[in-house]
């Protein structure tokens, strides 16, 4: 489907073209932190232990180190919100005293290589008086447990509740209820590259340049000059090209304050480069969540009443700016999801424990409540005796807009559409066929189905009912025509290998009339862009694309206006296109180049009527809008091994218009990756004592092409009203659905054992144990 601008005679909006930022990456002409040179090389000495008080810290002679003694005087990070019981708790830039997880920073040492920088911190011992740490969210939840932060009251730092009117009226009416008590392990984003900093200091303007590895440039520029005590003017901060985020670059490193203190002190540059161990077991981890669900069904298995509990394990701090509130307050916000429930209860709390702090990762809370939520769908059809996808039917909605029972507006979707097209193109009767002449033969075939929503493209108002003191929301994009005929757009998002610089452009594009080609984005330097805030939560092309568009149909009306002069034609007579302006049905014509040289050169010719140059800045704020999906996945489950092996996934998604189908088509596939690799792999793991065992990529099992199927894809495209350009955001529905759809196909594939396997990730080990205890395994392993 095409949408055609208007006064537009070409359209690039809907196209695949190729990417305009990849010919650089791959001829290996990329920019990245790691290579830029420095005189001074940091590396940081991280505890072995995940809690204790450090009782000494030992250099040998010479080294050059730095110790909480010399960042006495630095604010603590803190980031706050005013509501849902929050308490907040400050993250020193290095350990001042105590240590309250395995990986936390310190002291930082600087030398004039890398390598001599490690030699020297293998050699600094720490002596530290260990203390008994809390690793489970729920051991921290008991009454005598003891406290991570020495100065709070609890290990609770933020609880929100939602209780619907007359809940336990509707609640007495249910005919069948449903439990479902689910565990997600937490992950790493593992970026292909990880964290890095580089500060260099200017000694002409005591300024200093922080190139780093950041979702959020202009907002770390704040953070880390509001800790340090100085003006933002004296600090800029770059993110060049950064190979993958996923929300683990969003939140503020400590680190990076270092940097910029260390460069400021030495008069000097300084960087940083973290290594794989380092990210593993010190860079923000995700998604550690303990949730129980109940539903309530009536006679038809409509959903009348949903009730959940959850607990998030937020680590030892609380992240900047999001604060730890993110996930659990986004599960107790978003848990109905795409589901037609009218009565909720929900409590959500977000423990504190000695591990490493949680930040956002791709899909945040949502792959976990999606998961739960799912495991409901499919036990309650079970209970039911009909298909998985039938009760889903009866509960998916179907009515826009609809007033979720948390208050969330959902605009137009296609929740029941892009179900009905997934069954359709799996061919689900041929399928169950397929699966029965399977189990005859001993061969276990599942097929799991998740529907979800996911909220997009959101601004400040939506942030500001989560009480944060920092609210994210506007972008805004400041697009110039120079006198040479070339465009440019300067804007807050930050970029970071999803293709936004060419959707960008392909929207301006079609408004002005100019080859994408001809289009330059500049992002990630906050002496280059307008203040944003950066890329998250799926709403870069909306936000940034809406701010371009009216940017763009301001330069447009611009435009058209100067060929008036130029033609001697009305306004609305002229059309661009082709890089020129035409009067319609005429051969009259002008080039954009030439009006742009004139709008600087020649502006006497205007008479006053135009101001001088060509740029405009357009700035958006909406509301939000809801993409939604269904998710199919087919497995074959070895009941000897416990092993899955995907055979299929599926795709049937609705991201409203769809500005790049090749780009919307990645990030798709992308986040499928990842889904499988949270349902069936990755999981960081402590002992008892703290330490983590999956420090290395031989333990931390992320997902190869071996792991990943053919993924088909379908698209279905409804124009929105809470979008300018019509798009919805699609960024993480694709790591928000697998999981859930991995998980409820090994449970098909398993459901004549009687098992239930509500743990992620389903790991050959969990599936042998859930086989076992089923007391249903045949003696050969082979037949049920």
């Amino acid at each position: 489907m095409t949408v055609h601008t208007k006064g537009s005679g070409t359209t690039w909006v809907g196209r695949s073209i190729r990417r305009l930022e990849d010919p650089a990456l791959v001829t290996g002409r990329g920019r990245f932190t790691a290579d830029m040179p420095a005189t001074h090389w940091v590396r940081f000495v991280r505890s072995g232990v995940a809690a204790g008080t450090i009782k000494n810290i030992t250099a040998p002679e010479g080294a050059s180190i730095v110790t909480a003694k010399d960042l006495a005087k630095l604010k603590p990070i803190r980031p706050m919100l005013s509501k849902f019981n929050y308490v907040a708790v400050g993250q020193p830039i290095l350990a001042d005293g105590v240590v309250r997880f395995t990986g936390e920073s310190i002291a930082a040492v600087y030398a004039p290589s890398k390598d001599q920088a490690e030699d020297i911190a293998d050699q600094i011992e720490v002596e530290i008086s260990e203390g008994a740490p809390l690793i489970d969210a729920m051991d921290a939840l008991a009454g005598d447990a003891p406290l991570v932060h020495a100065d709070t009251k609890h290990n609770v730092i933020v609880e929100g509740r939602i209780a619907t009117p007359g809940f336990e009226d509707v609640w007495k009416t249910a005919h069948k209820v449903l439990h479902v008590e689910a565990r997600s392990h937490r992950q790493n984003a593992t970026p292909m590259e990880a964290r890095a900093g580089h500060a260099a200091y200017d000694g002409s303007t005591g300024r200093v340049t922080l190139t780093c590895t950041t979702q959020m440039p202009h907002l770390t520029r704040t953070a880390v000059c509001d800790i340090l005590g100085i003006p933002e003017s004296d600090l800029r901060v770059v993110a060049p090209d950064v190979g993958g985020g996923f929300g683990q670059k969003m939140s503020l490193a400590p680190e990076y304050v270092l940097l910029v203190w260390l460069a400021r002190k030495l008069r000097s540059s300084v960087a940083w480069t973290e290594d794989r161990r380092e990210n593993l077991i010190a860079s923000f981890h995700s998604r550690d969540q303990h949730v129980q669900l109940e539903g309530a069904f009536d006679k038809s298995g409509k959903l009348l009443a949903l009730r959940g509990d959850i607990v998030a394990n937020i680590g030892a701090y609380s992240c900047f700016p999001t604060t730890c509130g993110v996930e659990p307050l986004m599960a107790l916000a978003e848990l109905p999801g795409p589901y037609d429930v009218r009565a909720y209860d929900c409590r959500s709390r977000g423990v504190m424990t000695n591990t490493c702090p949680m930040a956002p990762y791709r899909g945040v809370s949502r792959p976990v409540i999606t998961f739960v939520l799912e495991r409901l769908m499919d036990k309650a059809a079970a209970a039911f005796g009909i298909e998985p996808t039938e009760l889903r039917r009866r509960n998916l909605i179907d009515k826009f807009p609809y007033t979720s029972a948390t208050g969330l507006v959902f605009d137009d979707g296609s929740y029941k559409e892009t179900m009905e097209m997934a069954i359709k193109a799996i061919d689900l009767d041929a399928f169950r066929k397929r699966q029965k002449t399977a189990r005859d033969a001993g061969r276990y075939l599942g097929i799991g189905f998740a529907t979800f929503s996911e909220r997009t493209g959101y601004g400040s108002p939506a942030f500001a009912a989560r009480g944060m003191e920092i609210t994210p929301g506007f972008e805004t994009v400041y697009l110039t025509i120079d006198p040479s005929g070339f465009v440019e757009a300067r804007i807050g998002s930050s970029p970071h290998g999803q293709g936004l610089r060419t959707s960008l452009a392909q929207i301006i594009a079609d408004e002005i009339g100019i080859d994408p080609e001809f289009i330059k984005v500049v992002h990630g330097d906050t002496d280059r862009s307008p203040y944003g805030w950066g890329t998250f939560a799926s709403r870069s092309l909306v936000l940034s694309g809406g701010a371009s568009l009216l940017a763009a149909q301001k330069i447009r009306a611009k435009l058209l206006k100067m060929a008036s002069h130029f033609l001697e034609a009305a306004p609305e007579d002229i059309t661009l296109q082709s890089g020129s302006a035409h009067v319609i049905g005429t051969d009259r014509s002008v080039t954009i180049a030439s009006m742009a040289r004139a709008a600087y050169h020649q502006t006497h010719i205007f008479k006053g009527e135009i101001e001088p140059g060509l740029t405009e800045t357009g700035t958006y704020d909406p509301s939000g809008t809801f993409s939604n999906a269904c998710h199919v996945a087919i497995v074959e489950v070895d009941i000897e091994t416990g092993r899955v092996e995907m055979e299929k996934f599926l795709v049937a998604e609705d991201a409203g218009l769809i500005i790049n189908p090749m780009i919307a088509d990645g990030q798709v596939h992308g986040g499928v990756a990842q889904g499988i690799g949270n349902a069936l792999l990755e999981e960081i793991i402590y002992d008892e004592t703290g330490n983590i065992l999956t420090s290395t990529l031989a333990d931390f099992l992320p997902p190869t092409t071996r792991e990943i199927p053919e993924i088909e894809l379908h698209h279905v495209e409804t124009l929105t009203g809470n979008s300018i350009t019509k798009a919805k955001g699609l960024g993480e529905g694709g790591a928000i659905g697998a999981p859930a759809a991995v998980i409820s196909a090994i449970n098909d594939a398993l459901s004549p054992f009687g098992i239930s396997i509500d743990e992620m990730p389903a790991t050959p080990q969990r599936i042998r144990a859930a086989l076992r205890s089923s007391g249903k395994l045949p003696s050969n392993g082979k037949t049920a």
